[in-house]
């Protein structure tokens, strides 16, 4: 399971992605999550699918790691895909057998939907494997200053969201490690029927809620003994450097923003 978890897991690699200036990739990570809205013909996901594709070449993440990764994703997209396609009843009847029909307009807008939702995800997962923990927070602190005037903890706020991320694979190891000494005492997680299967989850939910708990317990500790009282005064060991690169990747987006809201039906 740790192994297949992309979500929240930084990969180090020497690559353009990896080099870029933390605030960039957030700002792009923002825009792109507005703008893939403006997409709804052939052509606009085709040109957000190709900038998708092309920032996860520059990322130079292993092809076979996304998709092992991917895999409970694209269930969940097939399952997007199905449910339009059945509840989408406008434009010609293209089949029917007894109940169920399927519509052009339920093909169309169950592929434009399982699209935006897949490439969605695909950037998404990029800012985290292409950026460490500390840089998102930097970035994001950095980003958030101006709310400091309105008195808004800024800090406190991307520090959380960054532990946030940082948890992700640490609470999945610690699933893996509960659910293994659980089969080892005869539990079964993938047979029998859904009823049961749903039972045999509870017991694992309390295991896992304890130990987030105590690893909290543990970091607010840890954090107490080295001296943190927040952002205040605070200075940074990291400084971030804003490049050429950056400013390119954003002036790219900016052109892709235009050519959407120019090519959209």
């Amino acid at each position: 399971m740790m192994e297949k978890m992309i979500f929240g897991r930084y990969v180090p690699a020497d690559s353009t992605i990896h080099k870029m200036d933390p605030r960039s990739k957030l700002l792009i990570i923002f825009l792109f999550v507005c703008i893939i809205f403006f997409a709804n013909n052939w052509i606009t996901y085709i040109l957000i699918g190709i900038y998708t594709f092309y920032m996860l070449g520059m990322s130079k993440i292993p092809v076979r790691f996304l998709y092992g990764g991917l895999k409970p994703v694209i269930w969940l997209v097939l399952f997007t895909l199905v449910l339009q396609l059945f509840f989408t009843k406008q434009g010609d009847l293209l089949f029917k057998w007894g109940p169920l029909e399927i519509y052009e307009e339920g093909v169309r807008m169950g592929i434009f939907i399982s699209l935006r939702f897949f490439f969605l995800i695909l950037m998404t997962s990029l800012l985290t494997l292409t950026t460490s923990p500390i840089e998102i927070t930097d970035g994001m602190e950095t980003l958030l200053n101006p709310l400091k005037k309105v008195r808004f903890p800024v800090h406190e706020m991307a520090l959380m969201m960054s532990i946030s991320l940082r948890f992700i694979p640490t609470l999945m190891q610690e699933t893996d490690k509960i659910m293994k000494a659980q089969i080892a005492r005869g539990v079964e997680f993938d047979s029998g029927p859904i009823k049961e299967r749903v039972k045999a989850v509870i017991p694992l939910l309390i295991p896992l809620f304890v130990s987030a708990f105590k690893r909290a317990e543990e970091l607010a500790i840890a954090m107490e003994a080295r001296g943190y009282r927040g952002g205040e005064g605070r200075t940074k060991y990291r400084q971030l450097s804003w490049r050429p690169v950056d400013t390119l990747q954003i002036l790219l987006l900016v052109v892709l923003t235009a050519l959407l809201i120019l090519l959209r039906s």
